[in-house]
C-alpha cells in the first residue's frame, strides 16, 4: 500500500530517469526545453512547425508574440515537474520531450505534460513507448496510472490519445484522459449507424455497454451480440428520424459495471461522439441543464464545454477548425461563462501533446461533411 503519494511519484520519477527511453534533462537544459515547448505551442495553436534547436531569439521573441498569453516563460515554473528527453531508437539522440508532475492528480495520478515528437521523429512509437513508460513506472510504484490533459482545439493530439486507449474523465479546464489499471480496454466502433463502446471481458470477449445513434432512427440494433455481450435495450420506433438529436442507450452489463467504468464510459464514448461531428444533446431539456456536467459526465455537459472551449480560442485569435456540429439549441449555450478563461492559460496545461498526421479513421461519420477518427500506428 502507498504510504506516500509523494514519496512513491520520487521512486516513480527516478525509474523514468533510469529508463531506456527516456533522458532527465539536466540543469543547463532549461532553455533549449524552453524551445522544444515553444515548438509544441506554435504546432499546437498555430498549425506550423518550427524547428526548436534552430530558433533564433528574436524568431522565439515574435513567436511568443503571436502565441500572447500561452506562449510566456514562466520563471520557476518547471519547479513543480521533472523534464525529460524522448529519445530515438539509437537511444541518444533527442526525439522530443515530455514531462511529469512531482506531485500526483486526480485519484493519485501521475501527471503528464509536454509530450511532443518532432516531425521527424514521429510515427515511429516513440510517443507510445515515452507513454508506456510512464504508465509502468506509475504502477510499479502503486500509483494508479497517469493523466494528462488536451486541449479540444489541438484535434491530432486528441485523437492520438483515443488511439492510445485512454479514457476520458473530465473537461473542466481542458480535456482530461488517463490510464488506470482499473479501466480495462475498450474499442469504439460503429455498427447499424450508430457508435458502440465495448470493453475487453476475458470470458466474453468485447462486452457491449453503451450504443449512441440517432434519436427516432428505425431499426437501429447497433450493439448486437456478439462475443457474448448483450443486445442494449433499443426498442425499433416508428417515428421519422431526427438527426439533431442523440439517443444514447446502456446495457444491463453498463448498469452493473464498477464506479470506473460506469463514471468514464460516458464521457469517452462523448469524446468521440463530438469527433465524429455526431449530436451530444438529447433534447431541448437535456440541453438546459448541459451547464451541471461543465466538469464532466454526461455528453451535454461535452457540447457545453466545446462551445466554450472553442469562443476562447477564437477570442485568442486562433483559427478554429472543428469536427462538432451544435444543433441550433445550443446556440448560444446557457450559463455561459467569460469567453476569456484564464484557466484555459495555466501553465499546466499549455503544451500537452505529441503531434502526429492524422491517417484514415476505424469508423466512418454519417455524413460526408464530418470528420473521421485516426487509425493507431502513427505514435
Amino acid at each position: 500500500m502507498v504510504r506516500s503519494w509523494d514519496a512513491a511519484v520520487e521512486r516513480a520519477q527516478d525509474r523514468l530517469a533510469a529508463g531506456p527511453r527516456l533522458r532527465s534533462a539536466a540543469d543547463g537544459d532549461e532553455r533549449r526545453f524552453a524551445l522544444w515547448d515553444l515548438a509544441s505551442l506554435v504546432e499546437g495553436e498555430l498549425g506550423e512547425r518550427v524547428a526548436p534547436d534552430a530558433l533564433a531569439p528574436p524568431a522565439e521573441r515574435q513567436w511568443r508574440e503571436r502565441l500572447g498569453e500561452s506562449g510566456r516563460e514562466w520563471p520557476g515554473g518547471e519547479l513543480y515537474r521533472r523534464r525529460y528527453w524522448v529519445l530515438d531508437t539509437d537511444g541518444s539522440t533527442v526525439a522530443g520531450t515530455v514531462a511529469v508532475d512531482n506531485w500526483t492528480k486526480g485519484p493519485g495520478q501521475l501527471a503528464v505534460s509536454s509530450l511532443y515528437l518532432s516531425p521527424e521523429a514521429r510515427g515511429r512509437g516513440l510517443a507510445a513507448a515515452a507513454l508506456d513508460e510512464v504508465y509502468a513506472a506509475a504502477t510499479a510504484e502503486g500509483l494508479p496510472g497517469f493523466r494528462l490533459e488536451a486541449h479540444w482545439t489541438w484535434q491530432h493530439a486528441v485523437r492520438y490519445y483515443l488511439r492510445r486507449g485512454l479514457w476520458v474523465v473530465g473537461w473542466k479546464h481542458a480535456l482530461a484522459l488517463a490510464r488506470m489499471p482499473q479501466l480495462p480496454p475498450y474499442r469504439v466502433r460503429e455498427e447499424d449507424d450508430r457508435l458502440v463502446l465495448r470493453i475487453a471481458d476475458r470470458q466474453r470477449g468485447w462486452v457491449p455497454l453503451l450504443a449512441a445513434g440517432y434519436e427516432g432512427r428505425v431499426g437501429c440494433r447497433s450493439a448486437g451480440t456478439r462475443a457474448g455481450g448483450e443486445t442494449p435495450d433499443v426498442p425499433e420506433v416508428a417515428q421519422p428520424p431526427d438527426d439533431r438529436w442523440l439517443r444514447l442507450d446502456e446495457t444491463a452489463d453498463y448498469r452493473g459495471a464498477d464506479g470506473w467504468v460506469h463514471g468514464y464510459a460516458r464521457s469517452t464514448l462523448a469524446l468521440y461522439l463530438a469527433l465524429a461531428g455526431r449530436p451530444l444533446v438529447r433534447g431541448p431539456q437535456w440541453w438546459a441543464e448541459a451547464w451541471r456536467w461543465s466538469d464532466a459526465g454526461e455528453p451535454e455537459g461535452l457540447a457545453y464545454k466545446i462551445g466554450h472551449f472553442e469562443r476562447t480560442a477564437r477570442a485568442a485569435g486562433r483559427r478554429v477548425v472543428s469536427p462538432y456540429r451544435p444543433t441550433p439549441a445550443e446556440r448560444p449555450a446557457p450559463h455561459d461563462p467569460a469567453p476569456h478563461d484564464p484557466a484555459v492559460h495555466h501553465p499546466a496545461l499549455r503544451h500537452p501533446t505529441a503531434h502526429h498526421p492524422a491517417p484514415r479513421g476505424p469508423f466512418t461519420a454519417p455524413r460526408p461533411a464530418v470528420g473521421r477518427l485516426a487509425d493507431s500506428g502513427d505514435g
